[in-house]
C-alpha cells in the first residue's frame, strides 16, 4: 500500500529552524521587559523621597507623630524605622508631650540610630539645649546680639546665663569700662582688685547685651564681649558724626575715661581726649574731683586729625575766660591778695583769683638775699603782691612780694635790683607746668 505524503503540513518539532525562532523570540521578549524592570528600579532609588536616610547622634530633625502612649511617643523621621522617645527624654519645659497629638511634627534629637534591640532612640527634652546651641552659631555667624544674664562673678570676669542650661563667660577686657571701675575712675598704678571685684559682685542679676566671640559645642565653651556691642553701636554714630564734625563745633558727650593727663570723653560716637590744659582755665588739682565716668560734658572741637583716629576737645574754651576780665580788671603797679598755690626753688605760684595766677620770683620775695623761698612763704598762706607784669602770650603775672610789702623804699645800695623779662616769665611757668605734669605722672 502506498500512502501520499504530499500535502500533509510539517510539524515545528520536525522543523528544528522554526523552534529556534520561536525560543529566540521569548528571551528577546524577557529581556525587553527585564530592562523596563531594572530602569523603574533605578528610577525609583535615583528619588531621594526613596532612600533610606541616616542620622547620627546629635542630629536635630523633624518628625511626625505616628503614636502616644503611656510614658512613650513614637515619631516618624523618615528612618527604616520609627523612633522612641520615652522616659526623661519625653521632659521639656517648652513642650508637654501627653498633649501631642497623632500627625503633628515635633522636634526631636538622635540620642541613637540604633540601640542593642536596633530601635531608634529619639528625645524631646534635648532638643531645647541644642536648639539654644544652633540659634547661637547663627548669631555668631550672623554678628547678631545675644542678650545674657549674670548668675556669678570671678576674678576673671561674670559668667552669664544665655539659655536654660547653658552658659557662657564675659571676660573682665571685655566688659564696658563703666562696670570695671569704682565710681568709673581709672587708678594708674594701683592694686584695686578687690575694688574690681566688689564692682563685680554687684552686677549679678544684671542684663548685659553680647556678641559671641567664641563658640565650641564640644567644649561647652562660650566667650562673649560686652565691648563689641557698646563699640559697634560707638562706630556707626562716629562715622555719622566724623562725616560732618568740624573745629569750633560743640558736642555734647560723656566721659569715657580719666587719666592723669585729661579725660576721654565720648561726644556723638566720636571719642577723643580734654587735654588736662583744656579743662579749666583755672588749675586742675584733681581730675577725679570735677568728672567722673559717666558724667556728662560738653566739648568744643578743637583738632580732628588721621581720620578721625586723634580727636581733641577742649572744655574751658566754653567757660568765661577769667583772663579778658583780669585785663580789664587789673594793671601793673597795683597790689592785691592772693593765696600761696606752690613753692618751688626759684619762687611761688599765688592765684589771685579763679583762673587767675603769677608767679613771685625769688628775687621778688623779700629785700635780702633768699636762699630758699620757703623760708619767705607757705603754701595756703595769703600774701599782698604787687603786679610787675602782664604777660598776654602766657596768660600770667609777674608778682613781687617785696614792692608791696616795702612800697617806694629803694633796695639797699649793696643789692642788685633783679628785672624779670616775659621771656624769663614764660620759661619760670614752663618749668613749673612741666614739673607738675611729672609728679602727678
Amino acid at each position: 500500500m502506498y500512502v501520499c505524503l504530499a500535502n500533509k503540513k510539517a510539524s515545528p518539532k520536525d522543523n528544528p529552524m522554526e523552534e529556534t525562532k520561536k525560543i529566540a523570540t521569548k528571551k528577546v521578549a524577557k529581556v525587553k521587559d527585564n530592562k523596563a524592570l531594572y530602569s523603574q528600579i533605578d528610577s525609583f532609588l535615583s528619588d531621594e523621597a526613596n532612600q533610606v536616610k541616616t542620622f547620627n547622634r546629635g542630629d536635630i530633625v523633624e518628625g511626625d507623630v505616628v503614636d502616644v502612649r503611656d510614658g512613650m511617643v513614637i515619631v516618624d523621621i523618615g528612618y527604616k524605622s520609627e523612633g522612641i522617645v520615652a522616659g526623661r527624654e519625653l521632659k521639656s519645659d517648652t513642650l508637654d508631650w501627653r498633649e501631642l497629638k497623632p500627625g503633628e511634627k515635633v522636634l526631636v534629637y538622635v540620642v541613637k540610630p540604633e540601640d542593642d534591640e536596633g530601635q531608634l532612640i529619639l528625645s524631646i527634652r534635648r532638643t531645647q539645649q541644642a536648639s539654644t546651641w544652633l540659634t547661637l552659631d547663627k548669631a555668631k555667624k550672623d554678628n547678631d546680639v545675644v542678650e545674657t544674664v549674670v548668675v556669678e562673678a570671678n576674678n576673671g570676669g561674670l559668667i552669664v546665663e544665655i539659655g536654660k542650661g547653658i552658659r557662657g563667660f564675659i571676660p573682665t577686657s571685655q566688659l564696658d569700662a563703666s562696670r570695671v571701675y569704682l565710681d568709673g575712675i581709672r587708678q594708674v598704678g594701683k592694686d584695686i582688685s578687690s575694688k574690681v571685684q566688689k564692682r563685680l559682685n554687684s552686677l549679678v542679676g544684671d542684663k548685659i547685651q553680647t556678641r559671641i566671640i567664641e563658640l565650641d559645642r564640644e567644649k561647652n565653651r562660650i566667650i562673649l564681649s560686652e565691648k563689641m556691642v557698646t563699640q559697634s553701636r560707638d562706630l556707626e554714630q562716629r562715622e555719622k558724626t566724623l562725616s560732618k564734625v568740624k573745629e569750633g563745633d560743640v558736642l555734647e558727650g560723656i566721659v569715657s575715661g580719666i587719666t592723669p593727663f585729661g579725660i576721654f570723653v565720648n561726644a556723638e560716637g566720636l571719642e577723643g581726649l580734654v587735654h588736662l590744659s583744656e579743662l579749666s582755665w583755672d588749675k586742675v588739682e584733681d581730675i577725679g574731683s570735677l568728672y567722673g565716668v559717666g558724667s556728662k560734658v560738653n566739648v568744643m572741637v578743637i583738632g580732628v586729625s588721621d581720620g578721625g583716629k586723634r580727636v581733641a576737645y577742649s572744655v574751658k574754651r566754653l567757660l568765661k575766660d577769667p583772663w579778658a576780665e583780669a585785663i580789664a580788671k587789673y594793671k601793673m603797679g597795683d597790689v592785691v591778695q592772693g593765696k600761696v598755690q606752690k613753692v618751688v626753688p626759684y619762687g611761688a605760684f599765688v592765684r589771685i583769683a579763679e583762673g587767675l595766677n603769677g608767679l613771685i620770683h625769688i628775687s621778688e620775695l623779700s629785700d635780702k638775699l633768699v636762699k630758699d623761698p620757703a623760708d619767705i612763704v607757705k603754701v595756703g598762706e595769703d600774701v599782698d603782691v604787687k603786679i610787675l607784669s602782664i604777660s598776654s602770650t602766657e596768660r600770667h603775672l609777674g608778682l613781687s612780694l617785696k614792692a608791696a610789702k616795702y612800697g617806694a623804699s629803694k633796695p639797699k645800695a649793696e643789692e642788685k635790683k633783679v628785672e624779670i623779662s616775659e621771656e624769663e616769665l614764660a620759661d619760670a611757668v614752663d618749668s613749673a607746668v612741666e614739673e607738675e605734669i611729672s609728679e602727678k605722672k
